[in-house]
């Protein structure tokens, strides 16, 4: 099903590297591709979760639970360095797609050339930033072991060195993005997620030291950002012969990130905001009957944020060559996000107590499952506006979901915090749900602004979306497992049924049985 994601269209795999852009844009857009490239990217974002678990339980035994303690927090400041690219990595892949849906690739190297400056130097400030306050880090805020805080010191100075690289990637991440290279990402990303993960592996039988480990983590940082640049340069073979730098380029590329900055900085207080709420407000030893299941239900998200990435460059290309081809890659990215999504989450919202009994014990099935199934009704309705939201940003208006946020993060901040007073944690969950659906409707909303004739998607996505929570609801009546098991017995093949025959096309379905369609 995923492989159809995008469109039916018949058209040829994204050119070599030694092949001109401007041979390749007529392929940027075309079904097949995006297909291929929505499994690459998501085989590329599930693979760090199953080395990890592969590997964790080994460097826990190996480093003990002190030094591990010390190495994953290594591991999330890696993660959150590329704050320091302030949003300019995405929009490098914004306005390299817009050169190239505008057939302007000879601006295209001025644009790279100075993106990347603009990032390493922001980079260098956050290097700067990072070593002069180690120490305050490591002695005052965080609660390092005493007989760990020198290594830990020298190597949180390893990690500041990362930085430049780590927010450099990301920009030649975002130049790969832009021309449909989602195969060389996912098989760069798969072997620096093994390396950053069985690198400390390789340490161990010669030191436990966390500044050997660390060391270990920047070279694969270094080695990374090396590949993504030999990469980009077979990719576009013009940014080897022609490296200049352009002080106009300078001010969209700031605004742009900057709005995308906001989103980012923002959306984790939103995810997360509850379950500080729920320690405060309620007792700290019922989170786990919170998080457990958030958890769990937040890595479905993978799959609408897989489409969304691939889908963001295409948007960006589509949006100023050829909008009806935009509306066409939109609503089928919603099609098959929502074929995908609601039998998972419908399944999860039927056999929720029985689930979380098997998984987690009596206790948990007893008082989370309603926050279970209230969360994964959230998850249903954020899948639809991955795609949405992906549009209006490649769109140069990341200015409008930023001002969503700002303006949505008091407003649900005060609702989380009365509804958990009220309800306890059922309430954080029927909080969190009510924010997402609510963000669906008004990302839609901002679609009207984007198209020039009134787009419609409002009433689109909301129905797909209320029908969706209508029949989740459906699943929560059936008491015994029998029933349960009936139910979704009849309700899938149903669904499947009308999914197949109704919401797709008969070329889809074409498409889909691997058989030619009858057009180009």
């Amino acid at each position: 099903m995923v492989y159809a994601i995008i469109g039916v269209d018949s058209v040829q795999q994204f050119v070599t590297g030694s092949m001109s852009a401007t041979r390749s844009i007529p392929n940027l857009t075309g079904g097949q591709l995006l297909a291929k490239n929505t499994l690459w990217n998501l085989l590329g974002q599930l693979s760090p979760i199953g080395v990890a678990v592969i590997t964790i339980p080994f460097l826990v035994r190996g480093l003990g639970v002190a030094r591990f303690g010390v190495l994953s927090l290594a591991w999330i400041v890696i993660g959150y360095f590329s704050f320091f690219d302030l949003g300019l990595g995405r929009a490098l892949t914004k306005l390299t797609a817009d050169k190239l849906g505008g057939r302007q690739e000879q601006a295209i190297p001025a644009l790279v050339w100075t993106s990347l400056s603009l990032m390493l130097a922001l980079g260098g400030i956050g290097c700067l930033a990072t070593l002069a306050l180690s120490r305050w880090l490591v002695y005052t805020v965080l609660k390092i072991p005493v007989d760990l805080r020198a290594e830990t010191l020298r190597s949180f100075y390893l990690l500041a060195l990362s930085i430049p690289l780590v927010t450099l990637t990301s920009g030649l991440r975002g130049i790969l993005e832009a021309l449909q290279r989602f195969r060389v990402l996912t098989l760069t990303r798969i072997p620096m997620s093994i390396f950053s993960f069985a690198g400390p592996l390789l340490v161990l039988p010669f030191s436990q030291s966390l500044v050997s480990v660390t060391a270990v983590l920047l070279l694969g940082r270094l080695i990374g950002c090396v590949v993504h640049l030999i990469a980009c340069l077979r990719a576009m073979p013009a940014l080897s012969s022609n490296i200049v730098l352009d002080r106009s380029v300078v001010k969209p590329v700031i605004k742009l990130g900057g709005w995308m900055t906001v989103s980012n900085v923002i959306n984790p207080i939103l995810v997360y905001l509850d379950r500080f709420v729920i320690g405060t407000l309620v007792s700290a030893s019922v989170i786990a009957y919170y998080t457990a299941p958030f958890d769990a239900l937040i890595r479905l998200t993978v799959i609408p944020a897989a489409v969304a990435g691939v889908l963001f460059p295409a948007f960006a290309l589509s949006i100023g060559e050829n909008p009806q081809r935009t509306h066409v890659l939109l609503f089928r990215s919603l099609k098959y996000v929502f074929l995908l999504m609601f039998p998972i989450t419908l399944i999860t919202v039927t056999l929720a107590p029985e689930g979380l009994r098997l998984w987690l014990g009596p206790s948990f099935a007893r008082h989370g499952t309603s926050v279970l199934r209230w969360l994964a009704a959230g998850v249903f309705a954020n899948s639809l506006a991955h795609a949405p939201f992906a549009l209006v940003q490649s769109a140069g208006r990341p200015d409008l979901t930023a001002k969503l946020h700002l303006v949505e993060l008091p407003v649900y901040m005060f609702a989380v915090w009365m509804l958990t007073k009220q309800l306890g944690i059922e309430g954080a969950a029927f909080a969190w749900t009510a924010r997402l659906v609510l963000d669906t409707i008004v990302i839609c909303l901002f679609l009207d602004r984007i198209f020039p004739a009134p787009s419609g998607y409002v009433v689109k996505v909301g129905s797909i979306m209320a029908v969706g929570l209508l029949l989740l609801f459906t699943g929560t009546l059936p008491t015994t497992l029998v029933m349960k098991l009936s139910f979704l017995s009849i309700g899938l093949i149903v669904f499947g049924l009308v999914g197949w025959l109704v919401l797709l096309s008969p070329e889809e379905r074409m498409f889909l049985l691997r058989r030619k369609p009858e057009y180009s």
